[in-house]
């Protein structure tokens, strides 16, 4: 039989989720039954990982790009088309919000029979403007009737989609993120020296793009509450954005320059993960956090904002703890309780990495998107 040519499109190779799932699909799919294309913009930190799985033909784009952009984002739909055209591709698979509007519609167009969308958090939510969060749900709606196939990492999003008429049930399927859990079980080889954390000091981490979603500040505003009680306990961040700058000044402003550290984005994530105690999540909406569930696999307790599908990983009082958006002195208090108690951090720990047994497991994903494209008809 002939070989399937699938097209992956995604805006932009950061380190996030829905880049880590395309690429793990990307390196692990059948060479035997699919050709693998990638679509996506020229920059990206996870590029170079990219480029080197080797088999699979990379397009930069220098038109694509997150920042909403009409004529170039015309300009990305156009070669968008042709490119599918002239590589004959037979799947599109689309990954996060704005690439997958552009390249559904760009399948459609081309007489693509097999288009399919994962969903890493819907592109609207309650804290945009109302006129544009009515046009996201409207572009949403428009562009699921072009949809084989609707993939969500939680049900939450499954739920969100069917409230918001967007897709018939029948379009959905549920395939958790699968965890690429190389060095998942080795040390933090001396990241603690490396940002001048000593062994025994509290240090509490976080793990996110540094834009609205994330809401970075409730990290820094959070900081500054457990300090007043615990002024031994050290925060890290890890990540980067548009945001630093704001967050520069919020350190400062909170006089909080030798509690907190910007760590910058960094690719040994395991290995900061392993050098923590907990893991927080201030985010205000979510699909399923890649990085909550990392820091479960390592036995780490996880505190997070009660967003999106992160219920159906954690448990409020058994192996997390969840809060509101923005309510930041319920989080201090439960970091305070786990930093005082070091038997229930660490059976909460037990408790988060047990939890995981079995799931979000990369074979499993790589089975059921495989499973997935095999069950439509070209």
């Amino acid at each position: 039989m002939p070989k399937t040519n699938i097209l992956f499109v995604i805006t932009k190779l950061e380190l996030g989720g829905a880049q880590k799932q395309l690429l793990s699909l990307a390196s692990r799919l059948d060479r035997g039954r699919y050709d693998i294309f990638l679509f996506t913009c020229r920059q990206g930190l996870l590029m170079e990982e990219a480029l080197a799985i080797g088999d699979i033909h990379v397009h930069r784009s220098p038109f694509l790009d997150r920042p909403l952009r009409p004529f170039a984002d015309l300009r990305a739909f156009i070669e968008l088309c042709r490119f599918i055209k002239q590589h004959h591709i037979r799947v599109v698979h689309t990954h996060s919000s704005k690439a997958g509007i552009l390249g559904r519609w760009a399948a459609a167009l081309s007489g693509v029979k097999g288009i399919v969308h994962t969903v890493h958090g819907w592109s609207f939510n309650e804290y945009q403007p109302a006129l544009r969060r009515r046009l996201c749900i409207w572009l949403e709606r428009f562009t699921a009737q072009l949809t084989h196939k609707l993939i969500v990492v939680s049900l939450c999003d499954k739920h969100k989609g069917l409230e918001n008429r967007i897709g018939r049930p029948a379009q959905y399927q549920l395939i958790r993120q699968g965890i690429d859990e190389n060095g998942a079980c080795g040390s933090h080889n001396g990241f603690r020296d490396e940002v001048r954390v000593s062994a025994d000091q509290p240090l509490i981490g976080m793990v996110a793009c540094f834009k609205p979603q994330k809401c970075p500040q409730d990290f820094i505003r959070l900081a500054a509450l457990v300090r007043q009680k615990a002024p031994e306990a050290k925060f890290v961040l890890i990540g980067d954005g548009l945001l630093r700058r704001q967050l520069e000044n919020l350190i400062r402003q909170h006089k909080l320059e030798a509690t907190v550290i910007l760590a910058g984005w960094r690719k040994d994530i395991w290995r900061i993960i392993q050098a923590i105690d907990i893991f927080v999540l201030t985010s205000l909406w979510e699909g399923l956090p890649i990085a909550a569930l990392e820091a479960m696999r390592c036995a780490k307790p996880v505190v997070a904002t009660d967003t999106g599908g992160i219920a159906e990983v954690v448990t409020d009082g058994t192996n997390g703890f969840l809060v509101a958006a923005h309510a930041m002195q319920d989080m201090a208090d439960k970091l305070l309780f786990l930093l005082r108690d070091n038997a229930a951090r660490q059976a909460m720990g037990r408790q988060a990495q047990g939890s995981l047994a079995g799931a979000f497991s990369i074979e499993a994903m790589i089975e059921d998107t495989d499973a997935l494209y095999a069950a439509m008809a070209f």
